[in-house]
């Protein structure tokens, strides 16, 4: 005997679903035959109601649709990611959103990233700043400096910082004179990533007189990134640094001093050793000779 109940339940379902299949079809064969129609409203806003389709591959193929489209879906986009009450529709349209790259997104991403209840929406958001670029530069920046945001917040806006990298020189430049800690911390972290792209010297000199900034964090984080760059012409401050009256930017000068690997450290790492206090900065001293030698 046939379920007559459960069918009803389950029809609804599916003719969404063939309904959607159907506008996908349609819209695809519009797109590849050029024909689309790009200020047709109401099929823009039934390709963005599709994203929260219960089927993966459907909701991806939705998002790559209105990619295809482009720039004239980031308004309905826009919308959804701020007011729509299915979580889903509102993550996708973030995703949506950086595959299209549409500079003008900019402030309705950052409102998300701050005020979105869903943390997948706020790192979507990020990661759409993070691929429109340049644009997005300021308003992270201004993230950064901010003294009230939680620590994700600020960890994402330095992330989505190093992502855009070279882009974001010239704000860079300007930054690193910021009076906020933080911001001058995460810039470091991006002319890093500059400077893994694009090695020149006006970059090592910042990442260079970093290591006497007042701040520890941004000692320690500068250290990092010439360590990891393997800055060779650094050694010199590093090796200043083992004298420092703060333990951890005597730890972070001993492994930076390790990974650039220079054997003329060793004599340095090993008189600091001799006056090294600390049993677990001992160990990172003894660990850095040893990995030189």
């Amino acid at each position: 005997m046939v379920d007559s109940n459960a069918s009803t339940e389950i029809d609804p379902i599916l003719l969404a679903q063939a309904e959607t299949d159907a506008l996908l079809r349609k819209v695809t064969e519009q797109i590849d035959l050029d024909t689309f129609d790009v200020n047709d409203s109401e099929t823009l806003q039934l390709l963005v109601e599709s994203l929260g389709d219960t089927r993966g591959m459907t909701r991806l193929r939705c998002a790559e649709t209105l990619a295809e489209i482009g720039e004239a879906a980031t308004p309905f986009l826009l919308d959804a990611l701020a007011n729509h009450a299915n979580v889903v529709v509102r993550r996708a349209a973030a995703k949506t959103i950086t595959l299209i790259a549409d500079p003008i997104a900019v402030p309705n991403l950052i409102h998300s990233l701050l005020n979105d209840e869903d943390t997948v929406v706020k790192g979507s958001s990020v990661g759409a700043l993070a691929r429109i670029g340049e644009p997005s530069v300021k308003s992270l920046l201004d993230i950064l400096a901010s003294t009230d945001l939680p620590e994700s917040t600020i960890g994402h806006a330095a992330w989505a910082l190093a992502f855009i990298g070279a882009q974001a020189k010239e704000y860079l430049y300007q930054a690193i004179a910021s009076d906020s800690p933080v911001v001058r911390g995460a810039v470091v972290g991006a002319i890093a990533k500059v400077a893994q792209e694009e090695p020149k010297d006006e970059l090592f000199e910042i990442l260079v007189k970093s290591l006497t900034d007042v701040d520890v964090d941004v000692r320690c984080e500068a250290a990092a990134a010439l360590g990891n760059l393997a800055y060779k012409p650094a050694i010199p401050n590093l090796i200043e640094l083992l004298d420092s009256g703060d333990g951890e930017t005597r730890r972070a000068a001993a492994l930076s001093l390790m990974k650039v690997g220079d054997r003329a450290a060793i004599e340095p790492l090993q008189a600091a050793l001799a006056k090294e206090s600390e049993a677990a900065i001992q160990g990172v001293i003894k660990l850095a000779i040893s990995q030189i030698k």
